[in-house]
């Protein structure tokens, strides 16, 4: 592994265990926006579904920042383990698995989970999210 994509993984595993460990309150939120880009594209498998309205894909920080607003509104994160990282160039894959509860519905949702991510001195520039977007949806409704 070079010298990149190992800092890359190393600034990526250190996200991700704050995320579970805060339980993607505000201050996992905010370690995530210190990642970004400005100019970071951000997209998730639901792409916006009924009930999953959160997830239409972001252009800029701002946006992903609603999109983390609208995510902690409906959902209460149980847990988020990111438990391998593939690195290549300025490539990183995340793969794990989370659990989520709807604050609305009450129900739990467990799910595989890769997120596919390209990194540009040090900061998040393409993030693609995938998971059981039927299970998700299942339990938004």
């Amino acid at each position: 592994m070079t010298e990149e994509e190992s800092n890359n993984v190393a600034l990526l595993e250190k996200g991700y265990a704050f995320w579970n460990q805060s339980k993607a309150d505000c201050e996992g939120v905010s370690c995530w926006m210190a990642l970004l880009s400005d100019d970071v594209q951000w997209r998730s498998l639901a792409a916006g579904a009924a009930g999953m309205e959160f997830t239409r894909a972001c252009r800029s920080k701002d946006e992903v920042q609603s999109y983390f607003q609208e995510l902690g509104k409906d959902w209460e994160l149980l847990s988020y383990n990111a438990d391998e990282f593939i690195a290549q160039g300025d490539r990183v894959v995340m793969l794990g698995s989370c659990a989520w509860k709807h604050r609305g519905t009450g129900k739990t949702v467990k799910s595989p989970k890769a997120d596919v991510i390209r990194m540009r001195d040090g900061k998040i520039v393409d993030f693609m999210e995938f998971y059981d977007t039927a299970a998700a949806i299942a339990g938004a409704t």
